[in-house]
């Protein structure tokens, strides 16, 4: 479904961490530090990382010292398939709105979600973890 493109929190957290985990000298880091470094919640850094693992960006190890550390390397991780892992598809539909019947020949946002989006989806795409550490 096409729609327009929206950053949630979620998304927002998920790039963060994962710049932070490649950052960090040891690539490791748990859900305490990560809310530290961040100002979000634990548990919703706890949620966005269950989806982290899920997709193998991350593995987690547990005790005092365990937490996150990269599963990839930052070079094959781009900013689109964190985005993507977190939202779902970056699309660009006709319709920014998802609508099937429209009532104009021409959008009237004049085609600029669709720039906005794809201009937004480009760098995501070749923006990777590597060049952010």
């Amino acid at each position: 479904m096409s729609r327009i493109v929206n950053i949630s929190e979620a998304a927002s957290i998920g790039i963060h961490v994962i710049v932070l985990i490649a950052r960090s000298k040891n690539n490791n880091m748990n859900v305490n530090k990560l809310s530290e470094l961040t100002g979000a919640s634990k548990n919703h850094i706890a949620k966005v990382m269950q989806r982290m693992v899920k997709f193998d960006f991350v593995k987690s190890t547990r005790g005092p010292s365990g937490g996150f550390v990269l599963n990839k390397p930052p070079q094959e991780i781009s900013l689109l398939n964190v985005y993507e892992a977190l939202e779902g598809e970056m699309s660009i539909g006709k319709c920014p709105y998802g609508n099937k019947i429209c009532p104009f020949e021409e959008c009237l946002m004049g085609g600029i979600v669709h720039r906005v989006t794809e201009e937004l989806r480009d760098h995501f795409k070749n923006k990777k973890i590597s060049d952010l550490i």
